[in-house]
């Protein structure tokens, strides 16, 4: 009886993992076949390498690449630090009650809407910007990118500090033994002992500032463009697929939206298999 029950559940998870894998195949298929055109026609390249100019019948999509990784890359700068010094505090420096209060704000901000991030942006980011900087309307890289590191600095603070709550609390009591500091357990212990960890927060939270679409829309200003400052405007993938609509299906326009959700999918994929590498080699070690 035991047995056949057993066998029951191993059953049903190994279906519910069997259709969300088919269910995430299968959009990807959706996405390539929409955009077979561009494929058998030989206009892949030209669309990955050429602007966006649907009025010269140019419908390339490397504009929207370049402010993907321009807005996505400087929130990580920005929000990477921040994350460190939030869960260092939480963690390892922070005692009792303020550890306990902080923790509990960061879980509250993991689920905020991204929307009400957008709003706090423009107005009040965007005209801070504009003021200090006097340059252009404030919708620039640089807002977008403040804006998203603080909205993905939650999801990679909880991310650090469960990856330092998992050393071995031996460790750090040998380390404090010897005589070193909090911070020198920190630095000789903690992290190396979470490098792993690490390495997984930042790679996840990365796939999740590059797919998304609200604060960019919202802060980025939309300007189809490859940016040569922080200050310019930029348009996402994400964004430049919630702006398109074409009335042809047929149409370039309306196949190059499909070649954008390709990119997005390929790169988030790219994403989860270093995280997923990076968790098999912590496991091993």
């Amino acid at each position: 009886m035991i047995r056949g029950c057993e066998r029951a559940v191993e059953r049903l998870f190994f279906g519910a993992a069997f259709i969300s894998a088919l269910i995430t195949i299968s959009i990807f298929g959706f996405m390539f076949v929409f955009g077979l055109p561009l494929f058998s026609g030989g206009r892949f390249p030209e669309i990955m390498t050429r602007p966006w100019a649907p009025h010269l019948g140019v419908f390339g999509i490397y504009p929207m690449i370049a402010g993907t990784f321009a807005v996505s890359l400087l929130a990580m700068v920005f929000a990477f630090p921040l994350s460190m010094g939030c869960a260092v505090l939480i963690s390892v420096t922070g005692q009792g009650r303020l550890s306990r209060l902080l923790r509990r704000t960061v879980e509250i901000m993991t689920g905020m809407p991204t929307v009400i991030y957008g709003f706090v942006g423009i107005f009040l980011l965007i005209p801070l910007v504009r003021g200090i900087f006097g340059s252009g309307s404030g919708m620039c890289v640089l807002s977008a990118a403040l804006v998203l590191a603080v909205l993905v600095s939650p999801t990679m603070i909880l991310l650090f500090c469960d990856s330092f709550e998992r050393v071995p609390p031996s460790y750090g009591h040998a380390a404090l033994a010897a005589g070193a500091t909090k911070i020198q357990r920190f630095l000789h212990v903690t992290l190396p002992c979470a490098g792993q960890g690490i390495i997984i927060a930042f790679t996840l939270s990365l796939g999740r500032a590059i797919g998304d679409t609200l604060i960019a829309l919202m802060l980025a200003g939309n300007g189809v463009q490859v940016p040569a400052s922080l200050f310019d405007s930029v348009r996402t993938l994400t964004a430049h697929i919630a702006l398109v609509f074409a009335a042809d299906h047929d149409s370039l326009e309306f196949r190059a939206i499909f070649v954008c959700g390709m990119s997005l999918y390929l790169l988030t994929a790219i994403l989860s298999l270093l995280a997923r590498r990076a968790g098999s080699k912590r496991r091993q070690q």
